[in-house]
């Protein structure tokens, strides 16, 4: 979603960070020299400092999921609006885990499938499945999950990360061609930023860049390029969207 925005404002960290489903709603606004955003839970509010949002995402997810590692299906909705994105709505969704942690329930497998089930069901939902490439497909949660409500694979695009990670002699072209597990929607590569990269505070633009660069000039993915990448899948999601 970082990638997609163009702004760094999600909290990131190791273990389950995304505790709350977060929607976000972006807004192509063209007479916005700075983006902003503004929460549902604090009206009349604009934040410019996108520092501030990761803090304020933190700490209303504290106040409703407590502060050690709970979860909760409130959702937090943060619009952004900026002459830089295209209209919208992502929901950042917590990611699958089975053992419990902190003050976790002790069916947090269960509660979190349930929650993810509830934003995905809807027929008119696209469905971002999120897979590493140096893990096998065909045990990724995301689509194990989404093959629950959308067995055909209709509305539900894959999203494949760590393709620069992968052991050396392998690569992810056939599972972006779709002939590991097919997808109607097709397949995205993308390269995000690693945890060092944040750490060090790698810029958006200077990660987009890299990934742009990592794919023009590999051997495997040069002549795929201009269908990998973070903007190639914003661009997708749009049309999507649009189409659905």
């Amino acid at each position: 979603e970082t990638g997609i925005v163009g702004i760094d404002f999600l909290p990131r960290g190791t273990n389950i960070v995304t505790r709350r489903p977060t929607i976000i709603q972006l807004n192509y606004t063209a007479y916005a020299e700075r983006a902003w955003a503004e929460f549902s839970h604090r009206p009349g509010e604009k934040y410019y400092d996108f520092a501030k949002v990761k803090e304020e995402i933190e700490v209303d997810t504290d106040r409703r999921a407590g502060k050690n590692k709970g979860i909760s299906p409130e959702p937090i909705i943060v619009k952004i609006f900026s002459r830089t994105v295209v209209d919208l709505t992502l929901v950042d969704l917590p990611g699958m885990t089975k053992v419990p942690t902190g003050d976790q329930q002790h069916n947090i497998e269960q509660v979190i499938a349930e929650l993810n089930m509830r934003f995905i069901t809807p027929k008119n939902a696209i469905i971002m499945a999120v897979c590493a490439a140096n893990v096998d497909l065909a045990n990724s949660d995301a689509l194990k999950i989404a093959r629950r409500v959308d067995p055909l694979g209709e509305r539900t695009i894959g999203v494949i990360t760590k393709i620069d990670l992968m052991d050396e002699g392998t690569n992810a072209i056939e599972i972006l061609s779709g002939k590991v597990i097919p997808l109607k929607l097709g397949y995205v590569g993308v390269v995000g930023r690693s945890q060092k990269d944040i750490l060090q505070q790698k810029t958006i633009d200077d990660a987009l860049k890299a990934e742009d660069r990592f794919f023009r000039t590999s051997p495997t993915y040069a002549g795929l390029s201009n269908r990998l990448g973070v903007p190639y899948l914003v661009h997708t999601l749009n049309k999507i969207i649009v189409d659905h």
